[in-house]
């Protein structure tokens, strides 16, 4: 019937994801699996994972829209080794046709002596971040108008809630979560989610994600989906979980 009636019946094509694995200091061979079937449940993401990051070529990126870091060398048993300047200049050069990047949690613990990388990234652990205990709280938007949050209600997760982030120059906070002293938080506003766009392209980067427990969280995973798609596209169009955090209660029980 749409032949006949001249209507096409193609869909557009997913984007293609890579995630960096393989080396993390929280537990990756975990999340990883997590995070791709996550982004691929919604039908609009293709995505692979590359456990060699240290081991990539300027040739790597081209197939993607996204470059996602599950990745860093945080911690004594990181892994040994770096881009060389040709592998940086073609992920720059990759960004700069509009691309995007995505962290999640530690995922920017990486490349620190690389400006145009950290600046995409949008904050990263450096001396004087920190954490409290894991717990369940409230996480707020900022307010700041973006495709990603519109329309989205604040949300209760349980999570490992950084605390003093080094925020990088641009990068625009969409939400705060304040860590409860009780469990060593720092009583005060904490922001734990960032768009930018730098070097011709977007990033994004929710600092939530601590493991699998928290990945549960159907608030956390729509803001991946819909981050993702943004740092793809530069539009939004997956919808909110219909199962939505609202309160403490909620939070607990998809942490079980």
């Amino acid at each position: 019937m749409a032949a006949a009636l001249g209507v096409s019946t193609a869909c557009a094509e997913p984007s293609r994801v890579l995630i960096l694995s393989g080396a993390n200091n929280h537990d990756w061979k975990s999340t990883t699996p997590v995070i791709k079937a996550t982004l691929e449940e919604t039908g609009q993401f293709a995505v692979d994972v590359e456990e060699n990051v240290l081991g990539m070529k300027p040739d790597s990126f081209a197939p993607y829209a996204v470059i996602l870091s599950n990745f860093n060398t945080y911690g004594k048993n990181a892994p040994k080794g770096d881009w060389n300047v040709e592998t940086r200049k073609a992920f720059q050069d990759h960004i700069a046709k509009g691309r995007g990047l995505v962290i999640v949690h530690a995922g920017s613990s990486v490349f620190l002596d690389w400006p145009e990388f950290q600046k995409l990234a949008c904050g990263t652990w450096k001396d004087g971040t920190n954490h409290g205990a894991i717990h369940v709280n409230q996480v707020t938007f900022s307010g700041v108008e973006s495709p990603i949050t519109k329309g989205l209600a604040p949300f209760w997760i349980r999570d490992e809630f950084w605390q003093t982030l080094h925020v990088a120059p641009g990068a625009v906070p969409l939400a705060s979560v304040t860590p409860d002293p009780a469990f060593k938080g720092s009583g005060k506003p904490e922001n734990i989610l960032f768009t930018t766009e730098s070097g011709g392209g977007r990033g994004f980067a929710i600092f939530l994600g601590h493991d699998t427990t928290t990945m549960k969280n159907t608030a956390w995973k729509t803001l991946l989906q819909r981050g993702t798609e943004w740092a793809a596209t530069g539009n939004v169009t997956i919808p909110s979980a219909t199962d939505w955090p609202a309160t403490r209660e909620d939070a607990e029980r998809m942490a079980r």
